[in-house]
């Protein structure tokens, strides 16, 4: 649910959903902002998603696990990190140490919480978690019929690089890649 629905500042007066598909819906409401202006928003509600930032920190470099693989609402072949929505019932961290092992086939011996942000607030409620996953094991993968996915383990200094000159265009992946090489540096 909307954080947005439990504050004071708006009150919905209306809501219909439009559209309901089986990773999002999409919601039509009338809302009263804060000046009193009615206005119309059109929000996708979403379950939430989780990512995962898998670090394999053996060597003198960190190296994270990196996903490449086609996006057809870019048209593109895109560098990711593992990521995946949460089921229903399901909590994030089991959601992300699902995600990695079905995707890369990669489990993890220490896990913890690093990110929590909304994708695009304006028109959508996705709220994602970035789980640092630490001590990363090869394993085997188990990926859904659609994904075709290729993995890469690459030096956190090529990682960051790579997100600077727009090598890497997802936004979960750069702010994920930027915020390690922050927390490691500090």
């Amino acid at each position: 649910m909307s954080t947005s629905r439990k504050t004071k500042a708006s009150r919905v007066i209306s809501s219909k959903v439009v559209f309901r598909g089986p990773i999002f819906n999409v919601v039509t409401e009338q809302v009263r902002e804060p000046g009193g202006y009615i206005a119309r928003r059109d929000i996708v509600r979403h379950p939430g998603s989780v990512v995962i930032l898998p670090v394999e920190s053996a060597g003198a470099t960190p190296r994270v696990l990196l996903e490449r693989q086609y996006r057809h609402a870019t048209g593109s072949m895109l560098w990711e990190l593992p990521a995946g929505k949460i089921d229903p019932g399901e909590a994030p961290l089991a959601a992300a140490k699902r995600e990695l092992k079905e995707e890369t086939g990669y489990t993890a011996t220490r896990w913890s919480l690093a990110l929590r942000f909304y994708v695009s607030p304006g028109f959508l409620d996705e709220r994602m978690s970035v789980f640092l996953a630490h001590d990363i094991r090869k394993g085997e993968a188990t990926p859904e019929e659609d994904e075709v996915i290729t993995i890469h383990l690459v030096p956190l200094p090529k990682a960051v690089g790579m997100a600077v000159n727009g090598t890497i265009q997802d936004a979960k992946t750069i702010a994920s890649i930027l915020w390690l090489e922050r927390k490691l540096r500090a």
